[in-house]
């Protein structure tokens, strides 16, 4: 039996399991926020600050009571979290840790194979001494073993201590301790990741299973390539192998899309409920969201779920931007309403929005504008500046 699923019940469903249905405002303690990262797996990390880096504005967009400090804390003090990679570097908790020493063996020997395309048969000669040096030494940042003859460039021009680290952070030989100006630091895993962690053995099948079960778990509903793609630690086979398997536990469901459209054939757990009013409504305000949010970490999903097409343009040449460099989606209940390009200026104490462009049919409203004037005071607060500045057009065409 196939079970239909409303677009309404699926966008609420999703947005329940990627936690941004729990009231916004709710005090967040330490122990809440690991909880807050433990449900949704994992938080993307990314360099770029235009607002506010994307791993604290993906929590805050979730409870606008959180602080950075809490983070940091947990990373680099109580090492309840650490840094990996999923589909790109995240912050993932120490619990996974034990699952994620399949992916370290995974990737090694295909590493070797494209590091040495890529950076020459040689790109490892300087491996053993650079380990040696963290070692006796102790943790590193990666300009305190570059030569000092070595010119800075792309990944493609690394030194080779900074192949080393790189290499050995993925396949789990080094760790990240902590970031110092966004830098990361090296050291060995041992001394970054809890013992009881760093030990712990699970076997192939269960780091099979728990891959998938715990993918499924935080999609609500998927089919078995995005399984595959949540965590990014077993490939599409195995994934559509693991749901062959665990039929029994799982329910055929078809997902309508936003606007119709042939409805997507997808997998539930058992227990899975397709009725709207058994997953909470969302809250009625509008949120700022990260590029980078795990909302819209898969865009075609998000297409399909809430009929909004979202890209990240930073690549893109700016004559060739249809919105701008680092553009923000708007959330608005189970809705994603528009988008807004803004940046804050801290030595000014300004966030300065550019422009607004509003999705279809979507009014602007005296209480939508009056809605997302509060939630960019917000953020402003967030950003560590104490007024908007709005520039001439930001709402033109509304």
């Amino acid at each position: 039996m196939v079970i239909p699923v409303s677009n309404k019940a699926a966008r609420r469903i999703f947005l329940a399991r990627q936690g941004l249905s729990a009231p916004p405002s709710r005090a967040l303690s330490k122990t809440d926020l690991l909880r807050m990262i433990h449900d949704l797996g994992f938080v993307q990390v990314d360099s770029i600050s235009t607002v506010e880096r994307a791993h604290n504005q993906i929590l805050f967009s979730r409870n606008q009571t959180f602080r950075p400090e809490q983070l940091r804390q947990l990373l680099e003090e109580d090492r309840a979290l650490f840094e990996h990679w999923t589909h790109d570097a995240a912050i993932v908790p120490c619990d996974f840790y034990p699952y994620w020493k399949h992916k370290f063996r995974r990737c090694e020997e295909p590493m070797r194979k494209r590091w040495s395309k890529w950076h020459g048969e040689d790109f490892d000669k300087a491996f053993g001494e650079t380990y040696q040096r963290i070692a006796d030494n102790g943790a590193v940042l990666a300009r305190e073993v570059k030569q000092a003859d070595h010119k800075s460039g792309g990944w493609w021009q690394w030194h080779p201590s900074k192949k080393a680290l790189e290499f050995y952070w993925h396949t789990g030989r080094l760790a990240i301790s902590r970031r110092q100006n966004f830098q990361k630091v090296y050291d060995l895993a041992e001394r970054v990741i809890p013992a009881a962690r760093l030990t712990a053995e699970v076997s192939h099948t269960e780091f099979i299973d728990w891959a998938c079960r715990s993918a499924l778990e935080r999609l609500g509903f998927a089919t078995h390539g995005e399984i595959s793609a949540f965590w990014d630690l077993v490939s599409p086979q195995e994934a559509k192998d693991w749901v062959s398997a665990n039929r029994d536990q799982l329910l055929e469901v078809e997902i309508e899309c936003e606007g119709g459209g042939k409805p997507r054939a997808s997998f539930a757990l058992a227990g899975f409920s397709a009725e709207p009013d058994d997953w909470p409504e969302p809250p009625g305000r509008i949120r700022v969201l990260s590029p980078f949010d795990p909302l819209l970490r898969d865009r075609n999903r998000a297409e399909r779920l809430f009929g909004f097409r979202y890209r990240i343009e930073v690549f893109v040449p700016g004559p060739k931007r249809e919105y701008g460099y680092y553009v923000f989606p708007l959330l608005e209940g189970d809705r994603l309403i528009g988008r807004i390009d803004m940046k804050a200026d801290r030595k000014a104490g300004t966030l300065n929005v550019t422009r607004l462009w509003l999705e279809p049919k979507v009014r602007a409203s005296a209480g939508r504008m009056a809605r997302l004037e509060a939630e960019l005071a917000r953020v402003a607060r967030f950003a560590g500046v104490s007024e908007i500045t709005y520039a001439d057009g930001w709402n033109e065409g509304l």
